[in-house]
């Protein structure tokens, strides 16, 4: 195996100054998320992280589906073990990571179910396999093997050959944000980390971190 202890990048591709930020990290992050749409494969993708009541942390990544009013929308089975976590700790953390750009946003905030209106909409847009698939999946449950996900494929095809409901333990989580940090890297590892804020308040404060 090849040593990492030599890998190294020099960043950079860009700067974050304070002149170039908004009043309001979501309005930042848009901006952001709007030049990475064209740069980046997967610009949407973000690991969140999860507590449970044993305070044992998972990670896995996810996809930013919408960005609202409240804060970041995504999608899942409410029964996986991230849907176990956040019923148990609604404290999460999203990051988004984009080497291309050389970018990096953390989300810190308190978490909750969007309407069912919102989840039956999101659903309805889903390719017709993958709204089977969230019938036909336990996520995060233990299965003897592969061929027990493809039986239950063909029986959830057979029983909505039409019209696919949406699944009762399938919907959507909004992420409302208390903390995002901006971060773009640098040479030298003096990278420029801008974090956002909310007070008391509800107003955004906005100061630089050390790298």
């Amino acid at each position: 195996m090849k040593s990492i202890k030599k890998s190294r990048v020099e960043y950079k591709k860009g700067t974050l100054n304070e002149n170039d930020l908004y009043d309001h990290p979501v309005k930042m992050f848009k901006k952001w998320l709007e030049n990475a749409l064209t740069k980046v494969s997967e610009p949407n993708a973000f690991i969140l992280s999860t507590v449970n009541q044993d305070n044992a942390p998972s990670s896995r990544v996810l996809l930013l589906r919408d960005i609202n009013d409240a804060g970041f929308v995504f999608f899942t089975n409410y029964l996986s073990q991230k849907g176990r976590d956040i019923s148990e700790n609604p404290k999460v953390c999203m990051n988004f990571f984009w080497p291309e750009l050389e970018q990096q946003i953390r989300i810190t905030g308190h978490i909750e179910k969007v309407s069912e209106t919102i989840s039956d909409d999101y659903f309805q847009s889903r390719p017709y396999e993958s709204r089977i698939g969230a019938w036909s999946s336990p996520q995060s449950e233990c299965i003897d093997n592969r061929q027990l996900l493809e039986n239950k494929v063909s029986y959830f095809t057979k029983k909505y050959s039409q019209q696919v409901p949406r699944p009762p333990h399938w919907g959507g989580y909004v992420v409302m944000p208390n903390k995002i940090e901006f971060w773009q890297g640098r040479a030298n590892r003096l990278h420029d980390r801008i974090l956002y804020s909310k007070d008391n308040e509800g107003s955004w404060l906005i100061n630089r971190l050390a790298p």
